[in-house]
């Protein structure tokens, strides 16, 4: 009995699990009006479609590509990405950012998810917020930026990283899957 409730558990995080990591294989629906937060909301559904399809299928070697001796690896760009996914998913969320949430410490598989989960839950928070005006960047020690911050700062520039890692992962001869349309939010499957 033991055996079958720790399978039925097992199975039940492994299904949350896939279905957090496929929540950007399509962009959600589009919300059915304008609201500052759907607005905000799509503009991080976009990037969670961006970097979700810029990393499938990302094999192991490629991490280590840099275009250049001075240029970020794939893996030191996607380790950015993770805290800039931080920053985002704190400020939907009314956290202290943690600056030192690093990505050192995990696998490329659990980077992955964990910054398309920081994704989600910032998708969640800001399509339910109230008052966007209240959301801010916070350092913590009373150091705070508005959200118009987290707009031009950490979501855009999650956005150019996430391209960066379209360009190095082509130049290293694993592009990334066809069929993807990021105007229409939908992928084809080959």
């Amino acid at each position: 009995m033991k055996t079958i409730l720790y399978l039925l558990i097992a199975f039940s995080f492994h299904t949350m699990e896939a279905q957090t990591q496929d929540f950007f294989r399509q962009i959600p629906e589009a919300p059915t009006e304008y609201t500052a937060a759907s607005v905000v909301t799509r503009m991080v559904d976009g990037l969670g479609y961006r970097y979700y399809w810029a990393t499938e299928q990302l094999a192991a070697a490629d991490l280590e590509y840099q275009t250049s001796s001075d240029g970020r690896t794939i893996r030191e760009t996607l380790d950015h990405v993770y805290s800039l996914s931080e920053m985002i998913r704190s400020t939907a969320t009314g956290e202290v950012f943690n600056r030192k949430t690093g990505a050192a410490d995990l696998d490329w598989q659990a980077l992955r998810a964990k910054t398309l989960e920081n994704f989600k839950r910032s998708h969640f928070q800001f399509i339910e917020a109230s008052d966007l005006a209240s959301l801010q960047i916070d350092f913590g020690s009373g150091s705070t930026l508005p959200l118009w911050n987290a707009i031009n700062g950490p979501i855009e520039d999650a956005v150019w990283h996430t391209g960066q890692v379209v360009m190095m992962r082509r130049a290293a001869g694993n592009p990334m899957p066809a069929g993807v349309n990021v105007l229409m939010g939908k992928t084809k499957e080959q």
